[in-house]
């Protein structure tokens, strides 16, 4: 199994929309399952669970490990091809950004993730929505701005240049390349962002007066 996977095809962000299949890349990054055990984890008919496995095999997201033969049947063992898939979303369409859904349960699980880590921030869901309609619109903007889709390839495809690397080479490159004017309007929507987060803070400030 990889460390990770870059994976540029616009399906492949559509494929960790659905929180069935990110369970089950979940599990066979712990180890290698069948059909039928991951349906029992996850209380579904196997048939159901068969289905997603097609999909995530055909993304390449998962890969058979073995066959063994079980009475009459053939099962087969699966499990993820990376610990973690990264999603160069140069390559990403905009449609496939919007999936609200997935995006609010994410940041829904990082906002929650701050509060047990001791940062003092209240929201809701229209906080949420807010704060998702916020970050989409950067990610979109920041895709369109990177104007040189063979550079970013490059990038992600070297093989001498750590994740950590390649991550900076790609944001370097990014606003290297970004006009004067998008570089202005890319800090307005990051000021805007920063803005609105803080406010979470603020509201915990004015439900508890300061001693």
């Amino acid at each position: 199994m990889k460390a990770f996977i870059v994976l540029r095809e616009p399906e492949a962000f559509e494929l960790l929309a659905d929180e069935t299949r990110r369970k089950i890349i979940f599990f066979l990054r712990a180890k290698d399952m069948t059909v039928t055990q991951l349906a029992a984890e996850l209380g579904l008919t196997p048939q159901a669970v068969y289905h997603q496995i097609r999909r995530l095999l055909k993304g390449k997201m998962i890969e058979v490990t073995k066959e063994e033969r079980v009475g009459h049947l053939i099962e087969s063992y699966y499990r993820a091809t990376a610990e973690d898939f990264l999603l160069n979303t140069g390559k990403i369409k905009a449609e496939s950004i919007r999936n609200k859904t997935m995006v609010a349960e994410q940041m829904t699980a990082v906002l929650e993730t701050f509060q047990k880590f001791g940062l003092d921030i209240q929201y809701d869901d229209s906080s949420i929505s807010r704060l998702v309609d916020l970050w989409v619109g950067l990610q979109e903007y920041a895709a369109g701005t990177r104007i040189n889709p063979e550079l970013q390839d490059k990038i992600w495809t070297a093989e001498h240049l750590s994740l950590l690397e390649r991550l900076m080479a790609a944001e370097l490159s990014s606003v290297l390349l970004m006009t004067d004017e998008e570089f202005m309007r890319s800090e307005k929507s990051r000021r805007e962002l920063r803005t609105f987060l803080r406010s979470f803070t603020q509201k915990r400030e004015k439900i508890i007066p300061a001693k």
